[in-house]
């Protein structure tokens, strides 16, 4: 941007980890009654990924506000479907493009036609489209309801992850295009359904135009930030920094100052009302949970350097496959790489920040534990050798 307007409040570095905290509902949730979908509405994002090793990430998210919410109570909260009044049932959240393949509120649904009609005008694609498949899978939908694209007629050529078959090509397109929409999630499997039979027919249209469209998008990025730069605001929801230049002056976010922030920042009013207060479980975190899942925020923020290594060759890995931040105290104290061996959890590194931080972890891993009904915890390596033994203490006595 040009012209800056100017800050209306300065905040410390601290008030602006504790608004982030709030806003990425740890501490002073609004409503906890509201479970899994009130996280996700809290959020308005939650990212997907396929790695699986305590659980999967989105999995992971509401375990890390909530506590030890059962995984099928996680699923079934995302997308089992809800009475409409007098129509059919409707689900709950869809998944699309956002800060990569995430869970969306459905109520989103209008604010991400920018992007349906940026992938209908894409000049090229990367796979191409066999004559005649596009409408055929559409064809079958309509006649047989929701279907995997192995139901469909089959996913891959071959078993190369990126080599798609002419069905997953044409169901994948209709999806970016809103014909179609992902309504759960089978066995890691898409499952596809018209998006007329899906989306309520309120939400079911493209009406919104750009600018609207951006200006929603924009605003739930500051709520759900909190405060958060120009770079910060773009990334929750992938868009391009012009795009967040175009609007941010119309979307409600005011501009603010952080000590310590070399670029201008942006704040949601309400965030500013009242200061941040109460306490947050001590818990593991999700490398993709949105809490941490832009390194560069991440950094500024908490003091934590943090990297996903699990595309990172094995040698060059430093804090392991998949390095789970351990959140305590307002502050990310340490990580731990986790895996499951049987009815134990092995921590096959464990990085401590400092000897205060040794309770939180072995506070974090037994309740993890719990959760993936692991009855044991096994450390393999922890970077700080003179912690090896504080640390299998209190792992000791909280498993006692």
């Amino acid at each position: 941007m040009t012209t800056l307007p100017r800050p209306v409040l300065a905040l410390s570095a601290d008030d602006a980890r504790r608004i982030a905290l709030r806003a990425q509902g740890f501490i002073g949730a609004p409503d906890r009654r509201a479970g899994v979908r009130g996280v996700l509405r809290h959020l308005g994002a939650v990212q997907l990924d396929t790695i699986s090793v305590l659980a999967r990430s989105h999995e992971l998210v509401p375990y890390a506000r909530l506590g030890a919410v059962g995984r099928r109570t996680v699923e079934a909260a995302y997308w089992n479907a809800r009475p409409d009044g007098a129509t059919a049932a409707r689900p709950h959240a869809f998944e699309y493009w956002s800060h990569a393949a995430c869970i969306l509120p459905v109520e989103e649904w209008p604010h991400f036609a920018f992007r349906r009609r940026a992938y209908r005008d894409r000049p090229h694609w990367n796979h191409k489209l066999p004559d005649g498949a596009y409408d055929q899978v559409v064809k079958q939908l309509r006649t047989e309801g929701p279907l995997t694209a192995t139901e469909l007629g089959g996913a891959k050529k071959t078993s190369d992850w990126w080599d798609w078959s002419g069905t997953k090509v044409a169901v994948e397109r209709a999806l970016m295009y809103g014909e179609v929409v992902c309504v759960e999630r089978r066995g890691w499997k898409r499952v596809y359904d018209l998006a007329e039979r899906a989306i309520p027919a309120a939400l079911l249209h493209d009406e919104l135009d750009d600018t609207e469209c951006l200006r929603r998008l924009v605003r739930l990025a500051g709520e759900s930030l909190g405060v958060g730069t120009r770079a910060d605001i773009a990334d929750y929801h992938r868009l391009k920094g012009e795009q967040v230049d175009a609007v941010i002056a119309d979307s409600g976010l005011v501009p603010v100052e952080v000590a310590g922030w070399s670029k201008p920042a942006w704040a949601d009013p309400a965030a500013l009302a009242a200061p941040p207060r109460g306490r947050h479980r001590t818990t593991l975190l999700s490398p993709f949970d949105s809490l941490v899942w832009e390194r560069a925020r991440t950094e500024r923020i908490f003091g934590f350097t943090h990297r996903l290594e699990a595309y990172v060759p094995k040698p060059k890995r430093v804090h392991g496959y998949f390095a789970m931040p351990v959140l305590a105290g307002g502050r990310l104290v340490g990580r731990v790489d986790p895996a499951r061996e049987g009815r134990t959890l092995v921590a096959r590194q464990v990085t401590l920040d400092g000897p205060k931080a040794v309770p939180a972890v072995a506070q974090a891993l037994v309740e993890a534990a719990s959760w993936v009904s692991c009855t044991d915890v096994r450390v393999e390596r922890v970077d700080a050798p003179e912690l090896r033994e504080p640390l299998a203490g209190e792992l000791a006595r909280a498993l006692a």
